[in-house]
């Protein structure tokens, strides 16, 4: 495949379907745009000996139009003078400059095509070069990304993420009981302060009301003066009936004492 016909491929082709055809699409870029300098040298080099050989063509034309005018003015000159066979000759040079001058416009006109095209072609050239080194660092940092992706999914699928799981819940269950327990033996100390101050309580409740009833039994306390005292007798033995209406009424009173 020639130099033009492989350049005129690549600034047709479409990158997107190379890189979605190929095996490799990191390699297969690689390969293109090494491919693609080299027909940039040869273009660029291609195109400058088209623009040589159009300057060599353009200096080629001025010359013979600049001969072509030349032997025309002679030929007038020869006319003037009345030398007919002199004009003739003139004019014969000038017809060979004339066919000369003809066939190098006919090449410039051609060859200033060709470097019309070579210029177009080495810019798009140029840009699908640059476009292809974009495309692959894209592919390459999309490469480096799948790869992490792939090696993170891997550790993902390789963890025994129910062990894990299980081992959570076991650790929350312990906390919960940790929790349930402080919280009942909180409970169970102010259940024993409340009962503990009830009890003081109570027995304040108690212990007044006994005062009382013993108060209301208790006859006023009188002052005895010496005047007030009995004589002093004998002592007698206690009379058996007093004894027990005394503890009739002790009876009494622990029966009482007991309804409270």
């Amino acid at each position: 495949m020639g130099l033009f016909d492989r350049i005129k491929r690549v600034v047709s082709s479409n990158l997107n379907d190379l890189v979605n055809k190929a095996e490799d699409p990191e390699k297969m870029l690689e390969q293109a745009i090494l491919e693609m300098q080299e027909d940039l040298v040869q273009l660029r080099q291609g195109v400058a000996q088209t623009i040589a050989a159009q300057k060599r063509s353009e200096k080629q034309y001025n010359d013979a139009q600049n001969e072509i005018n030349k032997w025309q003015r002679n030929a007038q000159l020869a006319l003037q003078k009345g030398d007919e066979n002199l004009a003739r000759q003139a004019l014969e040079r000038k017809k060979t400059y004339t066919d000369t001058s003809t066939a190098l416009k006919a090449s410039l006109d051609t060859q200033s095509t060709q470097v019309e095209t070579l210029k177009r072609n080495l810019i798009q050239l140029e840009s699908k070069i640059s476009e292809a080194k974009t495309k692959k660092e894209m592919l390459k940092a999309r490469i480096t990304t799948a790869k992490a992706q792939e090696q993170l999914q891997g550790m993902v699928r390789g963890m025994n993420t129910s062990s894990a799981m299980s081992a959570f819940e076991r650790m929350e269950e312990k906390v919960l009981m940790q929790e349930s327990r402080a919280q009942a033996l909180g409970e169970l100390a102010g259940a024993d302060l409340e009962t503990q101050f009830a009890q003081l309580e109570g027995g304040s409740d108690v212990d007044d009301e006994l005062a009382a009833l013993k108060a209301q039994m208790l006859p006023p306390a009188t002052p005895v003066t010496q005047a007030q005292l009995p004589p002093q007798q004998e002592t007698t033995a206690p009379n058996p009936k007093s004894n027990e209406v005394v503890d009739s009424e002790l009876d009494s009173l622990r029966k009482q004492l007991d309804q409270l």
